[in-house]
């Protein structure tokens, strides 16, 4: 028994440590997405002072402005309706509101539905359409952000449909970046970068950094191979007349982001990331608020893959179906693997069959588990360093002392992976479940990206 214990031990190890290797593969290749479009370690400039040689409608001031002129071209002209689905969001829809009406470019309407909100939402909306006629206010009774989204979309005009949550806050340059994303007919949607607006707190500060992990590597990586799996709801751009011929948003499922966009890809469309279309948003400020949306965004992907299941490994979707049997492994499988580990030694440590000393086969054990534990942590900080570089985020390196988190940061995830399975077993009903918002707008970060185009 206690031999088939051990090599359960080894096989998940194996599995973990397994995965981490595949994953260095994304270094490349977001290193790759960036010198691709001659743009590494760029910031953002302003549009009033553009340097000869790039279009005036372009948005960023590089330091190769060759090969920036080669890659932007003319912005397409299309029309976009921005839609915020709201409940709840007294305290931060102002803000939302009114940098989205600063955007650069032909912004056609801007839709607020309020989902049957009990604050002031709903009066704070109306106040928000007298004062800017792009705004629209639009109130329904309570029935899910999805359904809150297909009204939305029933009512916009625009040839471009850009969601985002309403606690998001755009750069002036935000939807012109978007656009960039459909000069190339084959991109159905593209998704932007969100990134923490609350950094008052240290769990804030920590999710800050692991943030330009998945944002300055993951997004990079695989919108390069054409496997970008998820257009984020709070910073996504989408063509109107692909979203009305799928039907729009489900409103049975938690993940209607991921759901949407896999459906993109079933259709024969693939999704883009653009780095530069920012929008800053609050990150929980809470442990209870941070696990509450991880263990929706987790049943959201099981709900996905649930309704999507004939997609993962057929050849017919293209590099995007075999990707989706990768995704299944590191989103699902290993860290459900993490915790059985990390059970296991509860049980192997007291039996005496890991040691750091002793008998060779429990030393050993005991030795790749620290082995495992050290490289693991290694590439997130490399991959991290690496995203922050990517993303010109320099601030965020005088976060990287929240390091000795990390670990529990992962585990945690994986115990949200474990909860979100038992809801899902059980039948447990879904709801919004959102974040309480804090209003906090932290300087920093936040004056350096909507400082650009002004």
């Amino acid at each position: 028994m206690s031999s088939a214990l051990v090599l359960g031990y080894y096989t998940l190890t194996a599995v973990i440590l397994s995965v981490g290797v595949l994953k260095l593969g994304l270094i490349p290749l977001a290193l790759l997405f960036e010198c691709r479009r001659g743009l590494l370690f760029t910031r953002y400039g302003k549009l009033s002072s553009l340097p000869p040689g790039i279009p005036a409608n372009a948005i960023l001031r590089p330091r190769r402005r060759t090969r920036a002129s080669r890659h932007f071209g003319q912005i397409p002209d299309y029309r976009v309706s921005v839609i915020i689905p709201a409940y709840n969001e007294e305290v931060v829809l102002r803000a939302c509101v009114e940098s989205i009406v600063r955007s650069k470019g032909n912004l056609a309407e801007v839709v607020i539905v309020d989902d049957g909100s009990t604050d002031g939402t709903a009066r704070l909306m109306h106040e928000l359409a007298k004062e800017h006629r792009l705004v629209q206010a639009i109130s329904q009774e309570n029935a899910g952000k999805g359904a809150a989204l297909n009204r939305g979309i029933a009512l916009a005009t625009g040839e471009i449909l850009v969601f985002v949550d309403a606690d998001g806050i755009f750069s002036p340059v935000t939807i012109p970046w978007l656009l960039t994303g459909f000069r190339d007919v084959k991109v159905g949607a593209v998704c932007g970068d969100d990134r923490p607006v609350n950094l008052d707190r240290v769990l804030t500060k920590m999710l800050s950094v692991l943030s330009h992990l998945g944002t300055g590597v993951v997004r990079r990586a695989l919108s390069l191979i054409h496997c970008l799996p998820v257009v984020s709801g709070n910073i996504g751009a989408f063509r109107a007349d692909l979203v009305r011929d799928l039907g729009g948003f489900r409103t049975d499922t938690v993940g209607e982001d991921l759901e949407l966009t896999w459906r993109f890809y079933g259709a024969g469309y693939r999704v883009a990331f653009e780095p530069r279309a920012i929008v800053l948003a609050e990150s929980p400020s809470t442990l209870q608020a941070l696990w509450k949306q991880r263990v929706r965004w987790a049943r959201g992907l099981l709900q996905s893959i649930k309704m999507h299941w004939r997609m993962h490994g057929n050849p017919r979707f293209g590099p995007f179906g075999v990707f989706l049997l990768f995704n299944f492994l590191t989103m699902v499988v290993v860290p459900l693997a993490q915790i059985l580990v990390l059970a296991g030694l509860l049980y192997f440590i007291p039996a005496g069959l890991i040691t750091f000393g002793g008998e060779e086969e429990a030393t050993l054990i005991g030795r790749t588990a620290m082995v495992v534990g050290w490289i693991g942590i290694g590439i997130t900080l490399a991959s991290v360093v690496l995203g922050i570089a990517l993303n010109t985020a320099w601030r965020d390196l005088a976060n990287l002392w929240t390091l000795p988190l990390w670990p529990f940061y992962a585990t945690g995830m994986g115990l949200t992976m474990l909860a979100a399975v038992a809801f899902e077993i059980r039948g447990r009903p879904a709801k919004w479940n959102k974040l309480q918002r804090t209003g906090v707008i932290s300087s920093g970060e936040f004056s350096a990206i909507l400082g650009s185009g002004s």
